[in-house]
């Protein structure tokens, strides 16, 4: 059955996203339109590109995730060397090797931007914390003179999963007339980061065509179970910026989902794993993996069509 999926971002856990994806597929599910944030967005990203879930579970064995956290010699020095790229670039690792390998695994299928995919195929949840707005990409980024089907997949997911001061925030540069008096350069740009600042779950992404006919399913998954994860060790302004961010999204993912919202959400254990655990091993992240594979199985084992529209009418559009 065709559905519009939207998953939730946690870092290096959406590969549990990928599990749930696989599973929903072995059931006969489709999917149709999709939206994410963060890793959530990377996993809507590959399945617009056509890969499926077993497709991803073989990604997930090669994915090089150490070398996303990789960065210049130069500010590899102990403690000065982070210090220095966080007061430089304004995060601890560019982001430039995840949009990369994002780049490599979409330009194998033959796709590149988001005039490649069909229109609202793809939808990608960002942060302007320049101007404190939330971005739903491509249509969005037209505000910044740049056209929506030329925009790169790629560097949306990387605008979405850029992690304040763990990854460089993506700057896109402020149009200014010619006759304006130049800015500082820093006030040249509008700073792009992860979405799950303001949207962490984008269940409601779909809920804006509710006058189609067409009613589509959305399903949506989401990340729990961070109440196993152990006690953050904070060092310094380092780590307490690392557990600031990885706070604030466990609260996004612990808040409390409404009674219109639980009977479309997949909820998937995430066994402890933190947002920005890169150096997991493979045993862990089939563990992951596996564990999103099971939560969805058992969802859709108890899953159907007409289930789901006597809820939608009566908790989503409240019709008697």
């Amino acid at each position: 059955m065709k559905i519009n999926g939207v998953f939730e971002g946690g870092g290096v856990k959406g590969i549990a996203l990928a599990g749930g994806v696989s599973a929903a597929m072995k059931q006969g599910h489709v999917f149709n339109e999709v939206a994410g944030t963060s890793s959530g967005a990377i996993v809507a990203a590959l399945l617009a590109a056509g890969y499926t879930g077993e497709d991803m579970k073989e990604m997930i064995l090669r994915a090089p995730f150490r070398s996303f956290m990789q960065r210049s010699p130069i500010f590899n020095t102990k403690i000065i060397g982070p210090a220095a790229r966080l007061f430089i670039k304004k995060g601890l690792y560019s982001g430039a090797a995840l949009e990369e390998w994002v780049n490599q695994q979409l330009a194998a299928k033959g796709i590149r931007t988001f005039g490649d995919l069909r229109h609202n195929q793809l939808r990608v949840i960002a942060s302007d914390i320049t101007q404190g707005k939330l971005l739903i990409l491509p249509n969005d980024i037209a505000q910044y003179g740049i056209d929506p089907r030329k925009f790169s997949i790629a560097k949306a997911v990387r605008m979405s999963s850029s992690i304040p001061y763990f990854f460089d925030p993506v700057m896109i540069r402020r149009q200014i007339k010619s006759s304006a008096k130049a800015a500082p350069f820093a006030e040249q740009f509008y700073y792009i980061v992860d979405g799950g600042l303001l949207s962490n779950y984008p269940l409601w992404v779909f809920d804006q065509e509710t006058d189609r006919e067409d009613i589509i399913p959305v399903i949506g998954f989401q990340l729990v179970g961070k109440s196993d994860m152990p006690t953050r060790k904070i060092k310094g302004p380092i780590t307490m910026l690392e557990a600031l961010f990885g706070t604030m999204l466990s609260a996004h993912d612990e808040r409390y989902i409404e009674q219109k919202n639980r009977f479309r959400t997949v909820k998937i254990p995430t066994l402890g794993v933190g947002n920005t655990q890169f150096n997991l091993s493979k045993e862990l992240s089939m563990s992951l993996y596996d564990s999103g594979f099971q939560a969805s199985n058992d969802y859709f084992n108890n899953w159907s069509a007409e289930t789901y529209e006597q809820n939608y009418e009566k908790l989503v559009l409240r019709r008697p």
